[in-house]
């Protein structure tokens, strides 16, 4: 039980989750890229598109985030015939919140239509919007059948898959953007119709590969369809939706920002997305140890093996803080030559620029937060996770940017630098409370018995 072999594990499974996640952000920086090509409306239009869609699309991933721990465990206590039946439950839990988002999507003038916004830009925004939501039952199927499989520790499908989804989304994009092969012009829009299409194409991948792969057979995934069970969705509720919540309460930060910072204009807009979404692409390397860190926590405490748990977290907090320190010291010395990949406008490369600078700074306490959280997943302690949660990015983090960005109270309004600073405070505030929480929920576990259960 050492440090290296810790190493090893982790790295094992976060690499494949790795450039998965990566590939997952290159869709959105193709996005952005590709309408900013467009225009700056487009761009921009997809920015708070995207802002809008995203935290429907993490709650909904969230709520399958529960599978992993939960299946992990019935995986190392060698409970694999309960695997199936847990799968299934989490399914009817979130194809029911995909429904939800169709829904809205037939009130998305009516509340467009309270934000104040250029016309233009507001009509490319709810195009876009719609087209996702519209996808969001097949984004549902795919979340839980990846989650299957990264759970049971095969993290390498999800790499694969999310390669053949990068795929599809870039002629996609080509095709539904600019208006190629006798499809018109959608602009930005396009984005929305691309985006829907991936999702399609990675669900019926995952689909086929869950129904063929030798690997799963033992978990006879698809030998009988499990009726939803009240007992059990409730139990993957409770452990779920706190880390939807969490997670969303991270995201909803972001989007709010870029609707309050809607009335500055485009180029304040396109200057923060350029921004975020190069910080989302750093963010992927401790994301993806975080994950890598649920999934081996959970393995090892179905195999009762708590102080190696323990030993393992310790080994992805170290991780995370040296891929924070590289990816912090590249965003700040690339950050002009960042911002032109995105956009020729002399403007929003210089304070896109900027921003780039205040990105670098909240790695640190982003890549500590985030293996924090995730270790609390494994653990099965996710409801105090959501209350440090709300506390840090609500409380902290959007109070002190509002005051920054919106008013003159304690200094000139700084508009988007000001959000930026209060995501710092926010990051660093979390954490802070979920590493002490960690702390405590380490120790108790050493002196209890290990629940395996939904």
């Amino acid at each position: 039980m050492t440090l290296k072999i810790e190493f090893k594990a982790l790295a094992h499974l976060a690499w494949p989750l790795l450039i998965a996640q990566v590939t997952q952000t290159l869709m959105g920086v193709s996005d952005t890229i590709m309408a900013g090509r467009f225009s700056a409306t487009d761009m921009a239009a997809v920015a708070i598109g995207f802002s809008f869609t995203m935290p429907m699309l993490v709650f909904i991933q969230g709520l399958t985030l529960a599978l992993p721990p939960i299946i992990s465990r019935f995986n190392g206590a060698k409970q694999v015939d309960r695997v199936a039946n847990a799968s299934y439950q989490v399914m009817w839990l979130t194809l029911f919140f995909a429904l939800l988002a169709l829904v809205l999507s037939t009130f998305l003038t009516f509340f467009f239509s309270m934000i104040e916004m250029e016309s233009e830009l507001r009509t490319i925004t709810i195009d876009y919007v719609r087209y996702v939501l519209y996808s969001m039952p097949a984004f549902a199927l795919y979340q839980v059948l990846r989650n299957v499989c990264e759970g049971l520790s095969i993290t390498k499908p999800s790499m694969i898959i999310m390669i053949i989804g990068l795929l599809v989304n870039i002629p996609a994009n080509y095709v539904f953007i600019y208006g190629k092969f006798g499809v018109p012009a959608f602009g930005g829009a396009g984005c929305g119709i691309a985006t829907g299409l991936v999702f399609v194409a990675m669900m019926f991948a995952t689909w086929i590969y869950t129904l063929n792969s030798k690997k799963l057979q033992q978990y006879a995934l698809y030998t009988r369809i499990f009726a939803p069970n009240m007992h059990d969705i409730w139990a993957s509720l409770k452990l779920g939706l706190p880390i939807a919540l969490t997670i969303l309460f991270e995201v909803t930060l972001f989007t709010v920002v870029a609707v309050l910072l809607a009335p500055f204009g485009s180029t304040i807009v396109a200057a923060h997305q350029i921004a975020l979404n190069f910080s989302s692409l750093m963010f992927m390397l401790p994301l993806s140890l975080g994950m890598a860190t649920s999934i081996r926590v959970s393995h090892l405490l179905g195999e009762s093996k708590p102080l190696q748990a323990k030993m393992a977290t310790r080994a992805a907090l170290l991780m995370g803080l040296t891929t924070a320190t590289l990816t912090a010291t590249m965003t700040y010395l690339a950050r002009v030559h960042i911002g032109e990949l995105y956009s020729n406008n002399s403007d929003v490369i210089n304070m896109a620029a900027g921003l780039m600078m205040l990105a670098a700074i909240f790695q640190f306490s982003d890549a500590i937060q985030v293996v924090s959280a995730t270790a609390l997943r494994g653990y099965k302690d996710t409801a105090a996770m959501f209350y440090l949660s709300f506390i840090s990015y609500w409380v902290i983090g959007m109070t002190i940017g509002c005051i920054l960005a919106l008013t003159d109270w304690i200094v000139p309004r700084m508009a988007a630098a000001g959000f930026w600073v209060g995501f710092i405070c926010g990051l660093t505030s979390a954490a802070i409370l979920l590493g002490l929480r960690l702390r405590h929920i380490q120790r108790k576990q050493e002196n209890m018995p290990v629940e395996i259960s939904i």
